[in-house]
């Protein structure tokens, strides 16, 4: 299932660096169709793993990385380098299945190439009332030891309510 998406994963990235100039526009584009992907997916998730309302943004960590990641790419990332603030932290990706079978060709060099998780979590997340940012700062594609995604808490987003409604 895993190797199939994947698969799927790596003819979508190739045709998009085909239908757009440069891999600015292309991690734009992942980060949009993730962000989609994570507004409709976040539905899936809290049915199928039964979690409840996070308290902080610890515990929203410890479900991202120990339930999500394990129930839809089957990895557990570690968390680590935790602001003194707690407001933002690093998602360890050990083994980062998109990446199974893919090298980035020298004119690639800029292209985050799994861009769309960004846009996953933060669209999962927004549809739970938390803005975030979310970027890469490592990448083994690019040479580092690790996959190194950085999270970070913005706000909390109200619930704005029509006029006259309650």
């Amino acid at each position: 299932n895993s190797e199939l998406f994947t698969l799927t994963y790596g003819a979508l990235v190739t045709q998009l660096c085909k239908d757009y100039e440069n891999d600015e526009d292309v991690n734009k584009q992942l980060d949009k169709m993730g962000y989609n992907i994570g507004v409709r997916l976040i539905e899936d998730f809290l049915a199928r793993s039964s979690v409840g309302r996070c308290h902080d943004f610890r515990e929203t960590a410890d479900v991202i990385a120990k339930i999500a990641f394990k129930m839809y790419l089957g990895i557990t990332p570690s968390i680590t380098n935790w602001s003194p603030g707690g407001d933002e932290f690093s998602l360890i990706l050990e083994n980062n299945p998109l990446v199974d079978f893919v090298e980035l060709p020298d004119n690639h060099s800029s292209l985050i190439y799994s861009n769309l998780l960004c846009g996953v979590l933060r669209g999962a997340l927004e549809m739970v009332q938390m803005a975030v940012d979310v970027k890469f700062v490592q990448d083994t594609l690019k040479g580092d030891s690790v996959t190194e995604i950085r999270m970070k808490f913005i706000r909390r987003i109200e619930d704005n309510l029509p006029a006259g409604e309650e």
